[in-house]
């Protein structure tokens, strides 16, 4: 059996129970080793075998899990905060289900959710944002056209980028075309949860020079809108003017 199991964003409580339950029960481990923290690998139990998949190619993954199967083995593909997001484990599944090998997902605290938390944010506030786009700024590999930062900057949603440190200039260029004006909050959170975590408050128009002035370039994302700023309107769940299921209006 294989468990893909989301890691989550960095700190080593941050992974779920049953995450750190399928790494203790685990006899082989490949994780990312790029991304994930290796103090996670301290839930492996001794004799585990343990595979660094930075280094691997699809086909080496595949292989190693092959082996495992064939021996009776557990496998745990350890990926950074939830599989789901940017983790290539589509490709992963498809090519496991090719081999009738059967697999889990346990999900993983994502690192947007874990730079929420550090930022004291809420990313959906009335009269603000309802809604929130998760994407990247197309690099060396391409993002579709319609969903490019200058077409989904005119949604004026609350936008959180992964990938794109690296391509600050190119992504305030755009989301400038896009639509934001030069003073939209803007907040670069890198490495968040780790013990080196950085939270830095910026402008959409000093995004480039924020991430230059601090060295930094992987490892971060880039929240961006105007839910960083101090204006929304109060959420009327807790209105008491307003009744719901479970509370009339008491004014």
């Amino acid at each position: 059996m294989v468990h893909f199991v989301g890691a989550g964003s960095g700190a080593p409580d941050l992974i779920t129970v049953r995450g750190a339950r399928l790494l203790r029960e685990a006899d082989v481990i490949i994780y990312a080793g790029s991304l994930v923290n290796p103090e996670l690998l301290s839930y492996a139990k001794k004799n585990c075998e343990i595979f660094d998949s930075s280094k691997m190619t699809l086909e080496d993954v595949v292989s190693v899990i092959k082996r495992a199967e064939s021996a009776g083995k557990t496998t745990v593909r350890l990926h950074t905060g939830d599989p789901s997001l940017f983790g290539a484990v589509r490709e992963q599944y498809d090519a496991l289900s090719r081999l009738g090998i059967e697999f889990s997902v346990c999900p993983g605290v994502s690192s947007f959710s874990a730079a929420a938390a550090a930022l004291k944010a809420e990313y959906t506030l009335p009269g603000v944002s309802q809604s929130v786009i998760i994407s990247r700024a197309a690099g060396r590999t391409d993002v579709p056209g319609a969903q490019s930062v200058h077409a989904m900057s005119a949604h004026k949603s609350t936008m959180i980028f992964f990938l794109s440190a690296a391509l600050a200039e190119k992504l305030q260029s755009e989301l400038i075309a896009g639509g934001w004006a030069h003073d939209t909050p803007a907040a670069v959170a890198f490495r968040v949860s780790w013990p080196d975590e950085k939270i830095i408050h910026c402008t959409v128009g000093t995004l480039f020079e924020t991430l230059t002035k601090n060295d930094i370039r992987k490892t971060a994302l880039i929240i961006v809108g105007d839910v960083l700023g101090g204006d929304y309107h109060r959420s009327r769940l807790y209105d008491p003017g307003f009744s719901t299921e479970y509370r009339e209006a008491s004014k």
